[in-house]
């Protein structure tokens, strides 16, 4: 079997409705398969204002805005329907992209068929609640994603510390990695626009503290902005460019006052935004793998993160960056205060993360995904099935 083989029904929780990097990541997967004559079909919420266009065939599942959040869409499942799309369709693989009802629906409707199962995880879902004052439901969400990921055939990390998560969560027997790429077309030090900068009111000798990002509080605003307060504090000169925008903007800007916010950038406008950056601070826990860290080290901008999944896979401390314990804010502030005040330091960090950026082509990692499709496939034809787990002490 080749890929040219490869039938997948793809399951997204958002596709194409809001951009975010898990989303960039399955279309750029989408757009790969197809180039090899896979077939691909997606299911997933839609809406009538999409963010981008999507890759592929995409089949709206129904679905209602996220209360509180109504950016989000909240699947409601797998209605007749869809059922008969996927029975027209005839898929030999599943891809599950989200453990919500959809991808849970879809789990079950696979495996009364036989039809094996790989699920992408893209983000830590069980630390959400602690950003809301409900950090009592994360052990309970853990279980759920433990029984969901322990149906699948394999699933896969975008990075080896997200993995290695996975294993000690004991969440499945078979978790492979499928990292993430960055596009060099759009993020490169020459991107790095100084006339864009004194539009913005940031003199050439100023350091330009950035965040990339979507504006949520899981994001780490809260630790971001008492870092920034910090340095203040010590009198560490600096600016704070904010790219990103988000349901916590109107927070976020009442916060840190004097910070420039650019609003939402794609494209050569994205790489001109983090290029133009000093130093990337980026304190969220939440990221399985980090591409703004990714995107920042292509542009030869140090990156000062969390140690966390996907930054600690990415980041090499005291090489390309700092890495500190999550919270921190002490540590963040001394991280930070040497690349504000050391333009050695900078250079040097950022010259590092670049060449250690080289590594992350998007058509090797796709292709190691493609490899772990067939491995299933083939584990399947010879017979396996998924090994039952002991429970979880």
């Amino acid at each position: 079997m080749q890929a040219s083989d490869l039938r997948i029904a793809m399951f997204s929780g958002n596709y194409n409705y809001v951009r975010d990097g898990a989303n960039q990541a399955l279309n750029r997967l989408v757009d790969y398969l197809l180039r090899q004559g896979s077939q691909v079909r997606i299911y997933s919420p839609t809406t009538d204002t999409p963010a981008f266009e999507p890759k592929g065939e995409l089949v709206s599942a129904p679905s209602f805005a996220f209360p509180g959040r109504p950016e989000y869409r909240f699947s409601t499942g797998l209605p007749a329907r869809l059922r008969q799309d996927l029975a027209d369709f005839r898929p030999n693989l599943f891809h599950v992209a989200a453990p919500d009802v959809l991808g849970h629906r879809a789990l079950a409707f696979a495996r009364r068929r036989d039809l094996p199962v790989v699920a992408s995880v893209h983000t830590r879902f069980e630390t959400y609640p602690r950003y809301y004052g409900l950090a009592f439901l994360e052990p309970v969400i853990e279980g759920i994603l433990r029984r969901f990921y322990r149906r699948c055939d394999a699933i896969v990390a975008p990075s080896n510390s997200m993995a290695q998560l996975l294993r000690e969560q004991r969440m499945s027997y078979d978790v492979g990695i499928w990292t993430r790429g960055v596009d060099r077309e759009i993020f490169h030090p020459g991107r790095r626009d100084l006339s864009w900068r004194r539009g913005l009111g940031i003199g050439d000798g100023e350091v330009a503290i950035g965040f990339l990002g979507r504006l949520v509080m899981e994001k780490g605003l809260d630790v971001f902005s008492d870092t920034i307060d910090a340095l203040a504090r010590r009198g560490v000169k600096h600016r704070v460019l904010v790219v990103g925008d988000g349901p916590a903007r109107d927070w976020f800007e009442r916060r840190l006052p004097d910070a420039l916010f650019v609003g939402l950038q794609s494209g050569a406008d994205l790489g001109r935004a983090v290029a133009s950056m000093d130093v990337l601070f980026n304190p969220s826990v939440t990221e399985t793998f980090g591409n703004v860290t990714l995107e920042a080290m292509a542009c030869a901008v140090p990156v000062v993160a969390a140690i966390a999944t996907g930054s600690e896979s990415l980041v090499r401390d005291g090489v390309t960056g700092r890495l500190v314990r999550p919270g921190w804010i002490e540590g963040f502030a001394d991280a930070l205060q040497v690349y504000a005040t050391d333009a050695g330091a900078r250079r040097a960090a950022g010259e590092a993360g670049e060449k250690a950026a080289e590594r992350f082509g998007w058509d090797q990692v796709n292709q190691a995904l493609v490899d772990t499709y067939l491995r299933v496939l083939r584990q399947r034809a010879a017979g396996g099935t998924i090994p039952r787990m002991g429970p979880v002490p």
